[in-house]
């Protein structure tokens, strides 16, 4: 144990601006404005600062997207300052990332991620915390660093400021939808009888890397990844690759995701292996009229519940509603397979929200037929939509259907 005069001694928060700010994709008066939104919460709601700790928010206001590894992490957000709050292992890098400054904390003590909030934060009295993020061991360590704060949710108000997504984010959602197409058509090039899934899968992932890595400058190449599932496995949205091997006649769900700057993007296909049957056929047609139904029904005005509940009449005359495993879609940007969500737009039935020009939203519905029953297996097809101002641009590219995705390589 180190004795505690050495401890005093040490650094517990200092600055690591190691090297000059890098690229990102996104221009200083987009940035300013995000963090501007925020302000203008905080004086409608008599709040002194927000203290962000998601990967989401943090990546949004900020541009940073942290390595967790069982640290703490945090976006000071006052009337006059930005500042993200790092960890010593990461370096500089978390300077060199963010719109504003960063202070680094080390790991000399316990307390010392608390002791940087209390730096940022001198004379505040009520404060934004992300409710949906902190838990309760965080919310109590929060409240004995800061004695006599006042705690006000800011997750919710920042889930509905990310909900309308700028032109420099459009612009960023399209590149990630023309890299989902690349990855696509990787898939289709590697399926055969014989190759296992994730020899498909790899195929997929190192195609969309390459063309990031090729589109942008100085890009962080982290987090894309392909799922994609044979037989059996097509039945869960998220199930894993595995080394399993793709049989003709096979179904197949492609699903490409590539991640730039913290901003995910989705493709996801039916396919199947030389030929598909007559009941799969029959499965397969009827959810892609369900998707060509969705995407028609994406416009500004219309509420996300309503959606649902139509494509659902669809499902109930076929006698497929039972089979259908989740929600109709949901809104992109910030997001990731383990962070980042806009809840308040996902096309489901108890979501009234309206959609409105600006938002971006996928179509993706899903039937699953279990196995033992005729055209066993999960059927889905995927699609990302802009919400314009009189209705809504598709902006992915790769076909769909059994007219483009029996696979005969």
């Amino acid at each position: 144990m180190l004795d505690k005069t050495i401890l005093d001694d040490m650094v517990h928060v200092t600055e690591w601006h190691n090297g000059e700010k890098e690229f990102l994709p996104f221009s200083d008066a987009e940035m300013s404005r995000r963090q501007d939104d925020v302000r203008s919460w905080m004086g409608a709601n008599n709040v002194d600062a927000a203290l962000f700790t998601s990967y989401h928010c943090i990546n949004y206001y900020s541009g940073w997207l942290y390595c967790y590894f069982g640290r703490r992490y945090g976006m000071v957000i006052t009337p006059d300052a930005a500042t993200t709050i790092s960890a010593g292992i990461d370096g500089g890098q978390p300077w060199r990332r963010t719109f504003g400054n960063n202070v680094t904390y080390t790991d000399w003590r316990r307390d010392n991620y608390y002791q940087a909030v209390r730096q940022l934060l001198p004379g505040v009295r009520r404060l934004g915390i992300e409710f949906d993020h902190v838990s309760l061991d965080f919310r109590r360590d929060l409240e004995a660093a800061l004695p006599g704060v006042e705690f006000v949710d800011v997750g919710q108000p920042s889930m509905w400021m990310r909900t309308i997504k700028s032109a420099e984010e459009q612009k960023l959602i399209r590149e990630g939808a023309r890299i989902c197409d690349i990855g696509g058509e990787a898939v289709a090039k590697a399926v055969k009888a014989g190759v296992p899934e994730h020899e498909v899968a790899i195929a997929s992932t190192n195609a969309m890397i390459r063309e990031i890595a090729e589109s942008f400058p100085y890009v962080e190449l982290m987090d894309t990844w392909t799922w994609f599932q044979s037989g059996i496995n097509t039945d869960g949205a998220h199930n894993p690759v595995t080394n399993r091997v793709v049989q003709s006649g096979d179904i197949l769900s492609l699903n490409c995701f590539p991640m730039i700057f913290g901003y995910y993007t989705a493709l996801e296909r039916t396919m199947f292996c030389d030929h598909v049957d007559d009941a799969s056929l029959d499965v397969w047609e009827k959810n892609v009229a369900v998707h060509r139904r969705g995407l028609e029904l994406i416009r500004p005005g219309k509420k996300c519940g309503e959606i649902a509940q139509e494509l659902n009449q669809m499902y109930r005359e076929w006698d497929l509603l039972q089979y259908r495993s989740f929600g109709y879609g949901h809104s992109f940007g910030v997001l990731s397979h383990y962070y980042g969500r806009e809840a308040g737009v996902e096309l489901r039935e108890d979501i009234d929200t309206e959609l409105k020009p600006g938002m971006v939203v996928s179509m993706e519905p899903m039937v699953m037929i279990p196995e033992g029953k005729p055209g066993a297996g999960g059927y889905r097809e995927h699609d990302i939509l802009i919400v314009t101002e009189d209705g809504a641009e598709n902006i992915t590219g790769f076909p769909f259907g059994p007219e483009h995705n029996v696979i005969r390589n």
